[in-house]
């Protein structure tokens, strides 16, 4: 499937699949070519003079809710630093899996910059498959609030269990499973929340041809060839059966509990669970082909979506995501972001709705 080809229609012959000018791109010169061109390799640039927003920053403060700990040296965190600020991100929230030791040597090296970044820590999964466990994993958490987390996160469970996790990756055992009732019950008594990422988009679980509205980026990611996972649905069944058993926990479905291609599925689910939020991490690209569609999804639940990357640290990535979130800008392309083949436009959202998805969402949920 890596060698699919786009078989672009033939008034194409002797056309380039480049921007004019760009000498790093192999200039596409014969209809040969053209039949010869792969599908990944298909870079189109947009041709409509439509509105071209600068965004040099963000129109409010931010609290970027979904990141990881991407800088590896004192340098390149200093470098994140000076980033943040110049776009804009008032605190940046890393999910870090981490417990134990590691937990404490990544809250050690990132309070560096005090206040500028809070660490979520794991769960602690040692022994889930053994009679008894619980109360060791309760302690863990309780250990690592108290040396400055200020969540769990990011949980992830793709169809064969809980895997986002160090040292120990529980497969076989979901968000919903009786095991982790003592510590979705003790985040609530410890008043901290819950980020998990379950299922992954549809494209993902959709055959893997020509018409797979996503199959770039889904043949990456498939998970139509593996056997024996909870499929799409049943991974929803798994968070709702969750968030409805634990009304006092609050969890955050990130990347829009993977439903950016019928946000009603989780728009149902924030009608009926108070203590569910979504961040819209790395789900830019999906959302940005309906704006009209998410701007009223947005409107509806503002008081319920929170802003995140989990796409590095790059300026430009921060960037594009404002002018999404910002703009009306209209079918723009930038592969920094997503690598998809769909054109973008802007959600065009109000000023109320962006404040409470920037920045104010965030500080009631962590007491800031």
């Amino acid at each position: 499937m890596r060698y699919l080809l786009l078989l672009l229609a033939s008034f194409a012959i002797a056309c380039t699949g480049t921007a004019p000018g760009d000498p790093t791109e192999t200039k596409i010169t014969t209809e040969a070519d053209v039949n010869q061109l792969l599908l990944k390799d298909h870079k189109p640039v947009s041709l409509y003079k439509n509105q071209h927003t600068p965004v040099s920053k963000a129109k409010f403060p931010v609290i970027d809710m979904h990141s990881h700990t991407y800088a590896r040296t004192v340098e390149e965190l200093d470098a994140w630093v000076v980033t943040m600020d110049r776009v804009g991100i008032d605190k940046t929230v890393l999910l870090t899996y981490e417990t134990g030791p590691k937990f404490d040597s990544l809250m050690q090296v990132y309070s560096r910059h005090e206040g500028r970044f809070l660490l979520f820590c794991g769960f602690d999964y040692t022994g889930y498959d053994e009679p008894g466990f619980g109360p060791a994993a309760v302690k863990e958490l309780e250990r690592c609030v108290a040396a400055g987390a200020v969540g769990v996160g990011e949980l992830g469970d793709k169809g064969s269990g809980l895997f986002y996790s160090r040292p120990t990756k529980a497969y076989g055992m979901h968000v919903n499973d009786a095991r982790m009732k003592p510590l979705l019950e003790k985040c609530a008594e410890l008043n901290i929340p819950i980020n998990i990422h379950v299922a992954e988009p549809i494209w993902m679980y959709q055959p893997m041809d020509e018409t797979n509205d996503g199959l770039m980026n889904a043949f990456r990611w498939r998970l139509d060839d593996k056997e024996g996972i909870v499929d799409h649905a049943g991974m929803l069944e798994t968070l709702e059966d969750a968030v409805a058993q634990n009304p006092k926990t609050t969890f955050i479905a990130c990347h829009y509990g993977n439903c950016s291609y019928d946000l009603s599925i989780v728009g149902n689910m924030l009608d009926k669970y108070p203590n569910l939020y979504l961040d819209n991490s790395a789900r830019y690209a999906e959302t940005a082909t309906i704006p009209r569609t998410v701007n009223k999804f947005y409107s509806r639940y503002a008081d319920r979506i929170l802003y995140g990357t989990d796409m590095g640290r790059n300026e430009a990535m921060y960037l594009t995501t404002f002018r999404i979130m910002e703009t009306e800008d209209e079918h723009f392309y930038d592969r920094g972001i997503s690598g998809y083949h769909w054109p973008m436009n802007g959600y065009g959202l109000s000023e109320e709705v962006l404040k409470k998805v920037y920045h104010d969402n965030a500080k009631k949920m962590l007491g800031l």
